[in-house]
């Protein structure tokens, strides 16, 4: 499966913990992100990739009391299956729950090679 995703943690601020396999994943994540800014949930189809933006579903806050973000870029054959926000939580965040809660209280990020894929 490949996917870009960018995140905090409790106390380390964004950054992405997956990458998809690109060099430089923000340059990807630039693209798919270019017209939902600001907004906390986010549903948008870039030829055959899929931005996708939603609060944390546990609720979880960093240090500062503000809830996580996840955003992803979501890449064929998965991009396929999502059509909403709805969609990308049910088919995208089974794939990184554990992931997240391993590292999230983490003090400072593990590097993007470091994390789980």
């Amino acid at each position: 499966m490949k996917l870009i995703w960018a995140t905090r943690g409790r106390m380390w601020g964004f950054r992405f913990l997956r990458d998809g396999g690109f060099p430089d994943p923000l340059i990807e994540y630039d693209k798919a992100f270019s017209d939902v800014e600001g907004e906390p949930e986010a549903f948008r189809r870039v030829g055959d990739t899929v931005a996708l933006r939603f609060p944390d579903p546990s609720g979880w806050q960093d240090a500062a009391g503000r809830v996580i973000p996840h955003e992803f870029v979501v890449f064929p054959p998965l991009a396929e299956v999502i059509n909403s926000v709805e969609d990308g939580l049910r088919e995208v965040w089974p794939l990184v729950a554990d992931e997240f809660a391993r590292v999230w209280e983490l003090p400072k990020p593990l590097s993007v090679r470091d994390s789980v894929e």
